[in-house]
């Protein structure tokens, strides 16, 4: 299994950046596929993105593509979420999560993220 902490949220005005940085430890990092996930007051978590195993290929969730980059460093353990262009609407808690045998299995604490308009 993997343990994992997500670091760098805080208050940003809208139009401006943030930086999350998600920490694993415990199981061969490389081993799992990792995506990002936020949840808003109210509203149920949602997928914001995904990074494969390598590294080689990202996906998006349509409201974040253009302004949100994940990458991830395996000799590091880390992977990591680029906010760019924010707005009020990303306000939320954010989560990694690894991906284990098609469902993601192992999430993190969160972070919380708001965007002041």
């Amino acid at each position: 299994q993997v343990q994992l902490v997500e670091s760098g949220g805080g208050l940003v005005q809208a139009g401006g950046s943030l930086s999350l940085s998600c920490a694993a430890s415990g199981d061969t990092f490389s081993n799992y596929y990792m995506g990002w996930f936020r949840q808003a007051p109210g509203k149920e978590r949602e997928f914001v993105g995904a990074v494969t195993w390598s590294g080689a290929s990202t996906y998006y969730a349509d409201s974040v593509k253009g302004r949100f980059t994940i990458s991830r460093d395996n000799a590091k353990n880390m992977v990591y979420l680029r906010m760019n262009s924010l707005k009020p609407e990303d306000t939320a808690v954010y989560y990694c999560a690894a991906k284990v045998a098609g469902s993601y299995k192992y999430w993190g604490q969160g972070t919380q993220v708001t965007v002041s308009s």
